[in-house]
């Protein structure tokens, strides 16, 4: 399978030029031959601006969704996109995958919120989200919650080898793509896709550093610190000497 990964910069409102951006990228997957587009955490309605979480945020089965499921059908590309949800007076930090056809996968509400701007926006999450997608079984993770080994480890206890992560990770912290990215992926024989924001938002600063990390770790595809579409087949563990893989599942011992 070939996966797409956008790197850009962040969004403020879910504006025109938002779902220009969105359906430009989508276009380009496909054209590539790319079966899902994976793009940054919060995209709609932007992560650096608690004033538009709860004001601009969307209940499931609202516009949002229906535009970018339309999106993704119109491209014939799947997507992967981290969006602020709303049911009653809760908001969540929040991620949807749609297929080729437009049909939701899966949807994820974060768990490990990060820092006091998350904290006081959102509701964490309290469910993982797993699926099938062309004979893959992926998983939807958002950001910090791919930092915990033991999330990670539910969701492959339950089949995952490919996960999706939309993140919003600033410049300074790159030690995540760098390390724990690639350890995450190493640890389980998986591959992680961790789609970045690069440049300012607002104040904060994006490093990039995009990265889709294989089973042993290594960089399958990366990006700078600019905006950058990346492509690449991911092909899990086949080709891979059987010796080379972790067996940690198997191996640890509790005490």
């Amino acid at each position: 399978m070939k996966l797409a990964l956008y790197q850009g910069p962040a969004s403020a409102g879910a504006t025109e030029a938002t779902f220009a951006t969105i359906e430009t990228q989508l276009a380009a997957a496909a054209a590539a031959g790319a079966a899902m587009l994976v793009m940054p955490e919060l995209y709609l309605p932007g992560y650096n601006h608690p004033d538009h979480h709860r004001e601009l945020s969307q209940p499931r089965g609202g516009a949002w969704e229906a535009r970018l499921s339309g999106m993704a059908a119109q491209a014939g590309c799947g997507l992967t996109i981290g969006w602020a949800e709303r049911e009653g007076d809760a908001v969540y930090n929040a991620a949807t995958a749609f297929g080729r056809r437009g049909e939701l996968l899966g949807h994820y509400r974060k768990i490990q919120l990060y820092g006091p701007m998350e904290r006081a926006s959102f509701v964490p999450g309290d469910a993982y989200c797993s699926f099938d997608f062309e004979g893959t079984t992926c998983a939807l993770l958002i950001c910090y919650d791919i930092e915990f080994s033991a999330h990670v480890t539910a969701l492959t206890d339950r089949g995952a080898t490919l996960f999706l992560v939309p993140t919003a990770n600033p410049q300074g912290f790159e030690h995540v793509q760098r390390l724990l990215v690639p350890a995450r992926a190493a640890e389980r024989n998986i591959t992680v896709a961790y789609a970045n924001f690069c440049g300012d938002d607002a104040g904060l600063m994006f490093g990039g550093g995009s990265v889709i990390a294989g089973p042993l770790g290594q960089t399958l595809a990366a990006a700078g610190t600019t905006e950058t579409l990346l492509i690449t087949d991911i092909p899990g563990t086949q080709g891979i000497d059987p010796s080379l893989l972790s067996t940690q599942a198997q191996d640890f011992r509790k005490v």
